[in-house]
């Protein structure tokens, strides 16, 4: 989901890569934080008001530390944090600083986001949480030293599809998979669970796809995402060139990962570009990502096209053309319950908060309840005949 915002408002932005527009010169300070002439012309309004650019590189306990043209300066939070969790200022914000001089600084507004990297808070809730802003890349961390969770994977790619990045699977610790036949299996995998997706085996301890990974991400934003012990931190590490994350070892007794990192840290790195780093995330509850979620099974959509009836569940309808294809073997049936669970799990939440949708479902229980029971009915009359 993109939101955007001066004073914290938000509403639908679509991606736009800060490679694509105009830079400042690269002897301005926030050259290499990912300021151009796009962001300038935003700001402009601000700096008429006296106020320093500067972009977020971390937010914690009502303040935040924001790289500015004076260097990184600690700044309060209290006109950037309503009650709307979606409005909340976070890290690769664009922001609105007060100069030097006053005690405290406050960050008095922020520009206007491209994209929002934004995730269901819980299962049981309705809010969602917004993780980055301003993201042209979204890199999915995936560990080839536990077994593949594609549906996790699938859940990633929605949201990550939905924030209007562009994501890219990084498939870590492929050292362990020596057998090139076998790593090969597993990219293909993921591929197929990933339309459209580049998945690249990587290993920081070999170095295997690091310069491909580096060539990708120069030059934008890149956020990091996955569960704990992907290798996250370690391969921050490793694009930064230097051992800035802590990283800790792997559970040995169920192979689970630990949480190295505690907030989002946005981190310049040395061959251009900038890297958003993110805890290892528990749980990834789909939020509004109706459109993500449709684009990471573009290959039932597209045979949903070719159903009989436009508003078909893929359930048990004739002419349904998602089962043949399944009946066929031509699309796996774990994608297909896959598919199902995310779009009801979405429409669930987007319930919650829209009385339209709440109607909708009403009227489609109704329907199926009614189709149900007349069912029953006919079967009971034949077996009495």
């Amino acid at each position: 989901m993109s939101t955007s915002s001066t004073t914290g408002s938000s509403s639908s932005s679509s991606s736009s890569s800060s490679s694509a527009l105009s830079p400042l010169p690269s002897s301005s300070p926030l050259s290499s934080y990912g300021w151009d002439t796009h962001w300038e012309a935003e700001f402009a309004p601000h700096a008429e008001r006296g106020l320093l650019p500067g972009r977020v590189v971390r937010v914690d306990r009502g303040q935040c530390d924001i790289a500015t043209t004076e260097g990184v300066v600690r700044a309060d939070t209290a006109f950037v944090t309503p009650h709307d969790p979606l409005r909340v200022i976070c890290t690769g914000d664009w922001a609105a600083v007060d100069p030097a001089g006053g005690t405290p600084r406050y960050v008095r507004a922020y520009l206007p986001r491209r994209t929002a990297f934004v995730r269901s808070t819980s299962s049981k809730r309705s809010d969602g949480q917004i993780l980055a802003a301003n993201v042209d890349h979204a890199i999915v961390a995936v560990s080839l030293a536990a077994e593949l969770d594609l549906g996790r994977i699938e859940r990633f790619l929605a949201l990550a599809w939905e924030s209007g990045a562009q994501p890219l699977v990084v498939l870590t610790k492929a050292d362990l998979v020596p057998d090139p036949v076998g790593l090969s299996y597993l990219v293909q995998d993921v591929e197929t669970t990933a339309p459209g997706v580049p998945v690249l085996p990587l290993s920081s301890a070999t170095g295997e796809g690091v310069d491909v990974l580096r060539a990708i991400i120069a030059g934008g934003t890149s956020v990091l995402l996955g569960v704990s012990g992907t290798g996250k931190s370690t391969l921050a590490n490793t694009l930064l060139g230097e051992d800035t994350m802590a990283v800790q070892a792997v559970r040995d007794v169920d192979g689970k990962g630990r949480h190295t990192t505690t907030t989002r840290n946005l981190l310049t790195l040395p061959g251009g570009g900038v890297l958003i780093d993110t805890p290892g995330l528990r749980g990834v509850g789909l939020f509004d990502a109706g459109t993500g979620v449709g684009q990471v099974f573009s290959e039932i959509e597209e045979l949903a096209s070719s159903c009989r009836f436009h508003d078909c569940a893929h359930a048990t309808e004739p002419g349904c053309a998602v089962l043949a294809a399944v009946e066929e073997g031509a699309l796996p049936e774990r994608r297909l319950e896959s598919y199902r669970k995310l779009l009801r799990e979405n429409q669930y939440i987007v319930a919650k908060t829209d009385a339209r949708v709440r109607a909708e479902l009403r009227r489609d229980w109704k329907r199926k309840g009614a189709e149900g029971r007349a069912a029953m009915q006919a079967k009971r009359g034949g077996l009495i005949r």
